[in-house]
């Protein structure tokens, strides 16, 4: 196995690293929290300028290209800065989904313009206290002459409040679900800013009645969930190189508080019982990579990823919930305060592994991949 990144691959790293480090900086990460936009226009215009708002989608509509793999370096260190972006709302999660099922008009309208950070489009998929499988869709989407009309509440819409459309995933009775473009600016839609363990931008969205045009759906009555599920075996590669990146940094400032901090005349590093922490805890970091790694170059390389994919978020989020749990036993009592930088990648660690799909919904994918084989 061969485990080297190509040159192109480390200058890759070295460029988004380099951009983090200037416009993204943990001073930067706190301003934004409960910020009402939610992410530095700085940083969204650099990571447009140097092309990686379309990392992931096709040439033809203005963006990248990019493999897997690729992205895979991009997303480490946006999540090793801890980054506030509608990166993954907009260019992976609702761009992918408009690359993979949209029409022509709506891949010439919309890709371009996420691409080039001109738009944000962001999913609106969650709703109250249904889960995160296909059952749990239940906003109503019903025929109405031309159009649709939908009623209903989504929660946790992320950068919602910056969004020029919400993709809105919905039910519409015997035809199954289906995914629409919504200006959030219709009469009917009220957004209302959610407090989350990461204090970052997410909103609960209600429509009441809201009417879109029929060109407004992406892949067809019935095809939503098969769309957003294939999207979404993506997403979660990239949440969990997200995760691997923020427990590396968490444990690298671990282990030098460790050897900084003098306790009974000798660094905490020297005491048995953390140094054995920090091996443990490199171990995890190091085989959640490796994961990662493996189920991202299955996607480049045409593999399957059913299975891949869920451990890979499954082990890398746990790891680095685990990592920056650990990482507040070793700080102590100061680790939770505001100064210090390890409280912010402790609740990022937990919110990450709570988001999208969650523990016990990638456990169930992979029971299916090894109990159904």
């Amino acid at each position: 196995m061969d485990l080297e990144f190509s040159p192109e691959q480390d200058l890759l790293r070295d460029a988004v690293r380099g951009v983090c480090a200037k416009h993204a900086t943990l001073d930067v990460v706190r301003q934004m929290e409960d910020d009402p936009l939610g992410y530095p226009e700085q940083l969204w215009a650099q990571l447009s300028e140097t092309g990686l708002l379309g990392l992931t989608l096709p040439e033809r509509w203005g963006g990248s290209g990019m493999s897997m793999l690729d992205a895979v370096v991009v997303y480490e260190e946006l999540g090793r800065a801890l980054a506030p972006s509608p990166h993954f709302v907009s260019s992976v999660m609702s761009g992918g989904a408009i690359a993979l099922a949209g029409t022509n008009e709506q891949r010439d309208r919309w890709l371009p313009a996420i691409a080039s950070g001109e738009s944000v489009v962001t999913p609106a998929w969650l709703e109250p206290g249904r889960g995160f499988g296909p059952a749990g869709v239940q906003l109503s989407a019903m025929p109405d002459g031309e159009g649709w009309r939908l009623s209903g509440t989504k929660r946790h819409v992320e950068y919602a409040g910056a969004a020029d459309r919400l993709l809105v995933l919905a039910r519409s009775g015997s035809e199954g679900s289906v995914l629409l473009l919504v200006d959030p600016g219709t009469d009917g839609v009220t957004l209302r800013p959610q407090r989350t363990v990461a204090s970052d931008h997410q909103c609960q969205v209600h429509l009441d009645g809201v009417r879109v045009p029929g060109d407004a759906v992406v892949g067809g009555p019935g095809a939503g969930w098969s769309t957003w599920d294939q999207v979404m075996r993506d997403g979660i590669i990239l949440l969990a190189a997200q995760a691997v990146g923020g427990a590396r940094y968490a444990l690298d400032i671990t282990v030098q508080y460790a050897k900084d901090r003098f306790q009974f005349d000798k660094p905490l590093g020297a005491f048995q019982a953390i140094a054995h922490y920090l091996a443990d805890a490199v171990t995890r970091v190091d085989g959640a990579e490796t994961l990662v790694w493996e189920a991202a170059w299955a996607r480049s390389t045409g593999r399957s990823t059913a299975r891949l994919a869920p451990m890979a978020k499954l082990f890398a989020c746990q790891t680095f919930r685990d990592v920056t749990a650990m990482a507040q036993q070793v700080f102590g009592g100061v680790g939770f305060t505001v100064e210090y930088d390890i409280q912010l990648y402790f609740r990022r660690a937990k919110q990450l592994q709570l988001s999208w799909w969650d523990t016990r919904y990638l456990e169930e994918l992979v029971a299916v991949q090894v109990l159904d084989r």
